[in-house]
C-alpha cells in the first residue's frame, strides 16, 4: 500500500515538474474579441493538455513596451508576446518585407505573396529563437490625422508616428518630408491628444481597438502599409514542453491566428465605416499625386535594402510574385 501511493505521489511529481506556464504579454485589451479569442485558446490548451500547459495572458499593455516585453523574457518573467515586425527587426530583419510602403495594391496581391513567403519568415523567426504560430493581417494601414491628407505637400512637414525599431518606416517617412516620431504602441493614444503628433498610419480596426480614432478628424484610405500581428514564445522554454503538448499548442495557435488572419480582413472594412459613422470625414489622396509618393517610396525601399535593412535578394523574390499576380489577374480580368 505505501508502495502504491509513493508511486502516486511520484507521478503526481512529475505531472507538475513537466507543467509549462506561459506567460504572454500583449497591447491587445482586455475585452476585446481579440483578448476573449486568445483567452479561448488558451482554455483549450489547458484542458487538452490536461494542465500540462498554461498560457496566462497579460493584455492592455501593462508589461510596458515591446523593448520591456524583450527584456523581461530574456530573463524569464515573461515566456512570450504578441507583436509586430518591427519588435523583432533588429534581430530578423527580414521580418520587414510585407510592411515596406506601398510594395502591395490589394489584400488578394499580399495574400499570393504569403502563401509562398510566410513559411520561410516563420523559420526565420525560429532561427533566431522564437516559435511562432502563423501571421494574422489586420489589412493595410490607413492614414489618420487631425487635417485632411489628398497630396504629397500636404504630408510635408508633419509629425508621424512611427514604431519603436521601425527603421523601415522611420526612413520612409522622412523620404517624404515628415518629420518621424518614434514612440512606443502605449504612447501614441497621450500623443494624438497633446499634439505632439498629427498623423499615425494604422489599419481602421486597430484604430477603434486602440481608441486612437477619438482623437484624429480624418482618415485617407491608401493601401499604404500591408501590417501584420504575430506570437512569438521563447524557444528555449517551448521545447521544454512534451513533443505531443507541443503539437496541441501549435494546432491550437495557429487555427487561432488563421482565424485572426481571415475575420481582420472583413472586421477592418466594417470599422472603418464605424470610423466614418463616429464622425471622422473621409478624404481621398490624388491619384497622380499617390504616384509620386509611390515612386519615391519604392526607391527609398531599395535604397534600404542595399544598406542591408533586409535581405535584398528576398525583397525582389517579392517583387516578383507581385508581378506573377498582377499579370495573372490582368489576363483573367481580360
Amino acid at each position: 500500500m505505501k508502495k502504491l501511493i509513493l508511486s502516486i505521489l511520484v507521478l503526481m511529481l512529475s505531472a507538475q515538474a513537466m507543467a509549462v506556464t506561459l506567460k504572454i504579454a500583449t497591447a491587445t485589451p482586455n475585452g476585446s474579441q481579440w483578448m476573449k479569442d486568445m483567452r479561448a485558446g488558451a482554455a483549450e490548451i489547458k484542458e487538452r493538455t490536461e494542465g500540462r500547459v498554461v498560457i496566462k495572458y497579460y493584455g492592455g499593455g501593462v508589461k510596458g513596451d515591446d523593448a520591456k516585453v524583450l527584456g523581461q523574457i530574456r530573463i524569464r518573467q515573461l515566456q512570450g508576446g504578441a507583436f509586430t515586425p518591427s519588435a523583432l527587426a533588429a534581430q530578423y530583419s527580414d521580418l520587414n518585407l510585407y510592411g515596406m510602403p506601398l510594395v502591395f495594391d490589394s489584400e488578394a496581391e499580399a495574400a499570393y505573396v504569403r502563401s509562398r513567403m510566410d513559411a520561410r519568415l516563420q523559420q526565420g523567426l525560429e532561427d533566431i529563437g522564437f516559435v511562432n504560430f502563423g501571421f494574422a493581417t489586420s489589412g493595410f494601414a490607413s492614414i489618420m490625422s487631425s487635417t485632411p491628407v489628398r497630396t504629397l505637400d500636404d504630408l510635408k512637414g508633419k509629425r508621424v508616428w512611427v514604431p519603436e525599431g521601425d527603421s523601415i518606416s522611420y526612413a520612409s517617412m522622412q523620404a517624404m518630408s515628415l518629420n518621424p516620431v518614434t514612440l512606443p504602441l502605449t504612447d501614441v493614444l497621450t500623443g494624438l491628444q497633446t499634439g505632439l503628433i498629427d498623423i499615425v498610419a494604422i489599419p481602421p480596426i486597430a484604430a477603434l481597438v486602440l481608441q486612437w480614432h477619438t482623437k484624429v478628424k480624418y482618415i485617407t484610405p491608401v493601401p499604404l502599409v500591408y501590417t501584420l500581428g504575430f506570437m512569438a514564445i521563447d524557444k528555449k522554454v517551448f521545447d521544454k514542453i512534451d513533443a505531443a503538448d507541443q503539437a496541441i499548442v501549435r494546432e491550437v495557435m495557429a487555427k487561432t491566428y488563421q482565424n485572426f488572419d481571415k475575420v481582420n480582413l472583413v472586421d477592418n472594412q466594417g470599422a472603418f465605416d464605424a470610423l466614418v459613422r463616429s464622425g471622422i470625414e473621409p478624404t481621398k489622396f490624388d491619384d497622380e499625386e499617390f504616384v509620386k509618393v509611390r515612386d519615391l517610396l519604392l526607391e527609398s525601399n531599395l535604397k534600404l535594402g542595399g544598406e542591408g535593412a533586409f535581405t535584398l535578394q528576398l525583397y525582389e523574390e517579392m517583387l516578383g510574385y507581385i508581378d506573377e499576380y498582377r499579370s495573372e489577374h490582368v489576363a483573367v480580368s481580360e
